[in-house]
C-alpha cells in the first residue's frame, strides 16, 4: 500500500511534459518537402455541371467548394485522385457507364486539358513524382462504386484504359457482386454475404490490370473477402476509425490492424460525421484535433506506413475546425509535428504510403501479365 501510495504521489508531482515547440519555418520547411496526395477529391461533382476550378469558391455562401488551384497551392498538394462518383440514382437507371463517362472526361478536360499549367496527367507512381519535379499537380482518377461498371469486366478494363487507377467496390448501394455498409441492414435489398464468385473474380481481373482496390463504403464480409482474394495490396481511399466515430463506414480495429499486415493504406477522411459522434438531433461538427487523433489511432494499429490522407473534401458537407478547405492542410503539418511526428513520418503519411502501395501494385500487374 505504502509503495502504492509514493508511485501516485510520484505521478501526481511529476511536470507535465511540456509540448513541442513548433515553429513557423518547422511547419513549412516540413510541408514543402512532402509530396502531399489526396486519394479523394469530389469537386469533379461540380466541374461536370461547370464549375470553374480554377476560380476561388464562395467561402459565405451558394457555390461554396472546398476546393480550387490557388488553394490547392497555398495546401501544397502534389497529387489528387479525383472522384469518378457515380451516385446509386445511376444504377437504378442503368445509366452507370454513360455517368462514369461524363465523370471520367470532366477530369480529363475540365481539370486537366483546360489548366495544363497546374495540372498534368498520371496513372502510376513515378508519374506522379515526375510532375511534382515539374511543380505540377499530378491528377488521378478513382472510380467511387462499383456499379459504375454495371457488372462487366470489359467495361473495367475500358476505364482503366481511359485511366482510372483505383476503383471503390461499393457506394452506398449494394451492387450485383458486393455488399455495401450503406444498405447492409436493409431486409428489401438482396445481400451476398460480401463478394460474390464474380466479385472475386472481378478483384483478380484488378490485380491483374494495375488497378487498386478501394474498400471505402462495403460493407466488413466484403472487406475481408477483397484482403483475402487480392494478391496486391489494397486501401480504403477515405475512410476512418471506427474506435473513435461509430459509423459503420468506418473501419474496426480489426480491419486496420490486418490492412497494415497486408501492406494496405487507411486514408483518413475529413467528413465530420466519420471523425466525431454527434448527439441526436446535433449538428455534425469536428475539429483538427480529431484528424490527427484518428491518424494517430490508425497509425498506433497498422504503423506508420499504412497511414494516408483521403480528404473527400467537396463530398461532404462538413469540414473539421481547422481544415475548412484544401489550403488548411499546412495546420495538419503543425499538429502532428506538436504531437511528436517526424518530418520522415509525415512525409509518409501524406504520401509516401500512398506512393509504395500503387508500386506494389503495379509489381503485381507486370507479374500476372508476364505469366499469361
Amino acid at each position: 500500500m505504502r509503495l502504492t501510495a509514493l508511485f501516485l504521489a510520484v505521478v501526481l508531482l511529476a511536470p507535465a511534459q511540456p509540448k513541442r515547440v513548433v515553429t513557423d519555418q518547422m511547419v513549412r520547411d516540413v510541408h514543402k518537402s512532402a509530396l502531399i496526395i489526396d486519394t479523394h477529391n469530389d469537386i469533379t461533382s461540380r466541374t461536370v455541371d461547370g464549375l470553374d476550378i480554377s476560380k476561388p469558391g464562395n467561402p459565405t455562401g451558394p457555390g461554396f467548394t472546398h476546393t480550387d488551384i490557388p488553394r490547392l497551392r497555398e495546401g501544397g498538394f502534389g497529387a489528387i485522385f479525383f472522384a469518378v462518383y457515380v451516385a446509386a440514382t445511376y444504377a437504378t437507371d442503368k445509366t452507370s457507364g454513360h455517368r462514369t463517362l461524363d465523370m471520367i472526361d470532366t477530369v480529363r478536360t475540365d481539370i486537366i486539358a483546360k489548366h495544363p499549367d497546374t495540372f498534368t496527367f498520371a496513372t502510376t507512381a513515378s508519374e506522379i513524382e515526375a510532375a511534382h519535379k515539374a511543380g505540377k499537380i499530378a491528377a488521378l482518377m478513382g472510380i467511387e462504386g462499383g456499379h459504375a461498371i454495371e457488372d462487366s469486366v470489359r467495361s473495367l478494363r475500358d476505364f482503366y484504359a481511359l485511366g482510372v487507377r483505383y476503383m471503390t467496390l461499393t457506394h452506398t448501394n449494394t451492387n450485383g457482386w458486393a455488399d455495401s455498409a450503406g444498405d447492409i441492414a436493409d431486409t428489401k435489398v438482396q445481400h451476398h454475404n460480401g463478394l460474390t464468385p464474380q466479385g472475386k473474380a472481378i478483384i483478380a481481373e484488378m490485380n491483374r490490370l494495375g488497378m487498386i482496390i478501394d474498400t471505402s463504403h462495403v460493407a466488413d464480409k466484403t472487406f475481408w473477402d477483397a484482403l483475402e482474394t487480392s494478391n496486391a495490396p489494397i486501401f480504403a481511399s477515405h475512410s476512418s476509425c471506427r474506435a473513435l466515430a461509430s459509423v459503420p463506414r468506418n473501419m474496426t480495429d480489426e480491419m486496420i490492424t490486418a490492412l497494415g499486415k497486408k501492406g494496405g493504406v487507411i486514408q483518413i477522411n475529413f467528413n465530420c460525421g466519420f471523425l466525431s459522434v454527434t448527439a441526436p438531433g446535433g449538428k455534425p461538427s469536428a475539429t483538427l484535433a480529431d484528424v490527427v487523433a484518428h491518424i494517430d489511432h490508425a497509425v498506433k494499429l497498422a504503423g506508420i506506413s499504412s497511414v494516408g490522407i483521403g480528404t473527400d473534401y467537396d463530398g461532404v458537407t462538413c469540414t473539421p475546425t481547422g481544415l475548412e478547405d484544401v489550403s488548411k492542410l499546412p495546420n495538419l503539418t503543425r499538429a502532428l509535428l506538436e504531437k511528436g511526428y517526424s518530418a520522415d513520418d509525415i512525409r509518409k503519411l501524406y504520401g509516401g504510403n500512398t506512393l509504395r502501395l500503387m508500386r506494389a501494385v503495379e509489381k503485381v500487374s507486370a507479374g500476372l501479365q508476364a505469366a499469361r
